[in-house]
């Protein structure tokens, strides 16, 4: 991998020297987990840090929220696709016979398109940054797919995957299937313009009750998530909540 590719890959994590070090070597520990064959499956605790644990109760405690609300599930800028992929299970765990809850995860899956000045300056913000690795979303599909196969109604696809700038492939996402309600929308832009374009196309497509949730409000590092925020929901407009044991996510329940 060419050192442009694997920095735009890269992701600051706000980790100390120390704890950079001793996640490198525990990554290399998962990659040579000597636990055989499948029962590596039924072991991923093992491996699941403090951190990444709060994001799951996380998702876990919004997709809650949403069982008695008839929608979809969207995410916009799914990236390596996890959160998507723990909605599935989660739709498998509460509603597994429920084949209106479709899963929807956008993304270009190399990175961002464009950037503009309400981003900000801050090393993430840069064209082609935040990429994923060669036809990732082969990869992501097929994860999808076995998700699925472990589940209710397995032979219906509950998911999809659109690949392109979310600002073109949201709104003709929508004029293609007019059916379509949200009960679920997930933020993971990280930037200004695609988030204002997308809150503005799916104003009409929630709900009273439908949630509506960010990864990167009230972020230096990506301050145009707040101001599409603000100039298209207003911040008094919202009641933002958090899950008290993650630090960056947030939330709101449509009233």
């Amino acid at each position: 991998m060419s050192t442009a590719k694997k920095d735009a890959i890269e992701l600051r994590d706000f980790a100390s020297n120390h704890e950079d070090s001793i996640r490198n070597d525990f990554s290399t520990h998962l990659r040579n987990c000597p636990i055989p064959g499948k029962q590596i499956l039924s072991n991923l605790g093992l491996f699941i840090s403090s951190k990444e644990l709060s994001r799951l109760l996380f998702l876990n405690h919004v997709y809650q929220q949403i069982v008695d609300i008839h929608g979809s599930v969207f995410e916009f800028g799914t990236r390596w696709g996890q959160n998507v992929a723990v909605f599935s299970a989660l739709r498998g765990i509460y509603e597994p016979f429920n084949r209106h809850r479709k899963i929807v995860a956008f993304d270009t899956f190399t990175g961002f398109p464009s950037v503009s000045d309400a981003d900000g300056e801050a090393e993430l913000i840069g064209v082609g940054n935040l990429t994923t690795t060669e036809n990732y979303i082969e990869y992501l599909s097929t994860v999808m797919d076995y998700h699925e196969q472990e589940n209710p109604l397995s032979h219906i696809k509950k998911y999809e995957l659109v690949q392109g700038d979310g600002m073109e492939t949201v709104p003709a996402y929508l004029e293609e299937n007019p059916e379509t309600i949200i009960a679920l929308a997930y933020f993971d832009f990280d930037l200004y313009e695609p988030t204002k374009v997308v809150l503005e196309a799916i104003k009409d497509r929630l709900v009273k009750g439908s949630i509506v949730g960010f990864d990167e409000l009230n972020d230096h590092d990506a301050p145009g998530e707040t101001r599409a925020v603000m100039e298209v929901l207003g911040l008094n407009n919202i009641r933002l909540e958090r899950f008290r044991h993650a630090s960056r996510t947030s939330y709101f329940v449509v009233e």
